[in-house]
């Protein structure tokens, strides 16, 4: 959610949409506004039929594993997590969500796959559009193990940033969402979706209610983005559970320290007598062919071949 500017790419996206290359830092937060009351959404259509691959049996009897799973209908756009939204009070006590923002990343994202199937376990990974398109294959990987994949915008871009306009916000939103299932091979992700440093305009709000794609903030930031090493991230991660005693947590399989903390945090967790609760959603968010379209206009997708085996390789002689 939070990358130094540096570390997210030029893009050909339109020259207006590199203006929004702001720093983004948990300081600048800012209070989501009321949401401006709007008709009643229409319910969203029928998707078709989508089956993600099934988490893998466990086989470690001694793992945190998942304590429940529940599934999540996002007519109107239903808000989670405290930080922003009070009305859906679902965990309960000692339960909790694991969220992973600004992924597919190398090296970063494979450490925090491992380290969640090690322990049996789920989150769900809120992707950047761009990094979609840089890595599909990490993305898969994602999507293979069984987790929950959301979206986090095209390029990160602050949608409070007044110099862009409402198209321009929202085709971040939804190429982000064509990027994404782009690099699924055109699996759409779930209709999840969490705003840049948890900056909620209160128009785009309404707009993605309209969608029916339900908004992430959270209960507790690790501040994985501040951290010094590993040990800060537990440190901060705890130091708020342990007073909440339940929550969505925000974290980043961009970041180094995250995946390295990753693998003592879910020890802690099942020490400490936490449930993991996993996330599905009721149906897969629809895309918008126009943003389909779009999308292989302003990012330079690489060819990801769909011919199996048998029409790429033969053999000759043995």
């Amino acid at each position: 959610m939070r990358i130094a500017a540096g570390l997210v790419f030029a893009s050909s996206l339109a020259a207006s949409l590199l203006t929004s290359g702001v720093a983004w830092s948990q300081a600048q937060r800012t209070a989501a506004a009321p949401t401006p009351a709007a008709a009643a959404p229409v319910p969203a259509p029928a998707a078709a039929v989508q089956t993600q691959p099934p988490r893998a049996p466990c086989m470690n009897p001694e793992a945190l594993g998942v304590g429940r799973t529940v599934e999540i209908d996002t007519t109107g756009g239903p808000g989670f997590g405290f930080e922003h939204f009070k009305d859906l009070d679902f965990l309960k006590d000692h339960e909790v969500v694991l969220t992973f923002d600004d992924g597919p990343w190398p090296e970063n994202t494979p450490s925090v796959l491992k380290a969640l199937a090690d322990q049996c376990t789920t989150g769900i990974f809120f992707i950047i559009g761009k990094h979609a398109t840089y890595y599909p294959e990490i993305l898969k990987q994602v999507y293979n193990a069984g987790h929950t994949v959301g979206t986090h915008t095209w390029s990160h871009a602050a949608l409070t940033n007044k110099k862009l306009t409402e198209d321009q916000r929202k085709e971040e939103i939804e190429l982000g969402i064509s990027a994404v299932k782009w690099a699924l091979g055109g699996n759409s992700p779930a209709p999840f979706f969490r705003f840049p440093a948890l900056q909620h305009p209160p128009e785009m709000v309404t707009y993605l209610g309209t969608r029916n794609i339900g908004i992430f903030s959270c209960d507790l930031d690790s501040f994985d983005f501040k951290a010094r090493n590993a040990q800060a991230v537990l440190d901060v991660t705890f130091k708020k559970l342990d007073k909440l005693g339940k929550g969505i947590i925000l974290m980043h399989d961009f970041h180094k320290h995250t995946a390295e903390a990753l693998p003592e945090m879910l020890r802690r967790l099942k020490a400490g007598g936490y449930k993991v609760v996993a996330m599905r959603a009721k149906a897969p968010v629809q895309s918008l062919p126009q943003y389909d379209e779009q999308l292989g206009k302003v990012a330079k997708l690489p060819t990801v071949s769909q011919r199996p085996v048998s029409s790429v390789v033969t053999t000759v002689s043995e």
